[in-house]
């Protein structure tokens, strides 16, 4: 036998082994937060998500909602809620979630968009719950978290689930990738409904520039730097997001993940009555500080230390009829299992797909769209202008904007009768 003939075989015979190796990385699987929250004095080593979880429990799920998982996805097996399945083919329609939230956050529009008539998609999105074959490691494959790969995900569960076009319906940071599906493949994504998060456009590239190069840039104003500078020191949220220590941070709050995320949601919600949001006039620090801390958070905070300094009492959480502490636990178990650095990958793989995203220069959401949010929601204002834009030149064909009364940030959560109504009455007449 010849030495480089032993070499292959080597190569070969640890080629082989390396699936078994990956196979026995265990996570754990949900019914034991204990489990999920054991070591929280360490940062766990983390591994890419390959390791199989079952469906969630029906018992958890309305009526009519089924869990249930479509494999070999742009390398992900994705976990999907699916609801209007039965009785033959039906039109269609995805449902993209937001930060830090699942599929489960539309369980309570599903059943009435099935009854409208629809076979309803919720997915797991990389980084996210049950979803699996993606990275959680802070230095790991970011890349594959850039907004065009999201669409692709999105393109490629449409296309094994039968349709050749759709609605999309998007909340939170799932309104951006909401957003680049109708962009990217028109034809595909026949109409969209944005929810709680304006898109402000694409981006443009120079103009004119061969015989007219522009002068040279100044230092452009330093958001960052002067929230530093403030007399109250703050930081934007999303810079935080990028941390090396924001995942363990919320991951293994001090006041415990389930009270961590009770109060997250709490703050951002119409319940927290101190969500008077108003249009500010630009984005410099003094405008930006206005905003709650969820936003613009305190510099020495993490969101753990923000949340907890804004906790529902007893009595709010007793009264609270949209998010009761069953529901509330699914993502506590979730997010237990899982961590939240998937889900904060989506806002530090930004920079990355910024120059393929100039490939759309100039396109505008030409199909029939909408926007949604609650009217207690910062959202539609943090980015200032954005809503503006979204409405006078990145959508072509804006059918409405309604801003939910009694509704937050969470507005398909908070007020899901009149989030469906009016989702059933746009996609009526589209």
């Amino acid at each position: 036998m010849s030495a480089s003939l032993s070499r292959r075989q080597l190569i070969q015979a640890l080629a082989a082994m390396a699936p078994a190796a990956a196979a026995v990385t265990i996570r754990p699987t949900g019914g034991s937060l204990m489990a999920a929250t054991m070591g929280a004095s360490t940062t766990p080593s983390a591994a890419p998500q390959t390791t199989e979880i079952g469906p969630l429990a029906a018992s958890v799920l309305p009526d009519g909602v089924r869990s249930r998982f479509v494999d070999n996805i742009n390398g992900l097996r994705i976990h999907v809620l699916e609801a209007g399945y039965e009785g033959g083919r039906r039109p269609g329609l995805l449902l993209l979630h937001g930060f830090p939230e699942l599929a489960y956050s539309w369980r309570n529009v599903m059943v009435p968009l099935a009854e409208a008539g629809y076979h309803v998609i919720a997915p797991d999105l990389r980084g996210y719950g049950r979803t699996t074959g993606w990275d959680d490691d802070y230095d790991g494959d970011l890349a594959s978290f850039r907004r065009l790969n999201v669409v692709r995900d999105a393109l490629g569960l449409v296309s094994a689930f039968g349709y050749r076009s759709l609605p999309v319906i998007g909340h939170d940071f799932g309104s951006p990738v909401a957003a680049w599906c109708a962009v990217v493949r028109p034809d595909v994504f026949t109409s969209v409904a944005l929810m709680s998060a304006p898109f402000g456009g694409v981006a443009s590239l120079p103009f004119d520039t061969a015989d007219n190069p522009p002068s040279p840039r100044s230092p452009g104003y330093n958001l960052t730097t002067e929230l530093a500078n403030l007399p109250r020191p703050r930081k934007h949220y999303q810079r935080y997001y990028t941390t090396r220590e924001a995942n363990e941070n919320m991951w293994h709050p001090p006041q415990g993940l389930q009270a961590f995320i009770r109060g997250y949601y709490h703050y951002k919600s119409a319940d927290w009555t101190d969500n008077q949001p108003f249009r500010l006039a630009s984005r410099t620090a003094a405008e930006m500080a206005q905003m709650p801390t969820y936003y613009i958070m305190d510099m020495a905070d993490g969101m753990a230390e923000t949340v907890a300094k804004n906790m529902p009492d007893a009595a709010q959480i007793a009264a609270n009829m949209w998010l009761p502490d069953n529901e509330l636990q699914v993502y506590v178990e979730e997010y237990g299992r899982t961590g939240f650095q998937g889900g904060l990958n989506h806002y530090r793989s930004g920079g990355i797909g910024a120059a393929e995203q100039q490939l759309f220069a100039g396109r505008t959401i030409d199909q029939p769209s909408l926007f949604i949010a609650g009217a207690s929601d910062w959202g539609s204002y943090q980015s200032p202008g954005a809503l503006e834009r979204m409405q006078n030149e990145a959508c072509t064909d804006m059918r409405a904007v309604h801003m939910v009364d009694g509704a937050g940030h969470w507005v398909q959560q908070e007020q899901p009768e009149e989030t469906s109504r009016l989702l059933i009455e746009f996609l009526r007449s589209v």
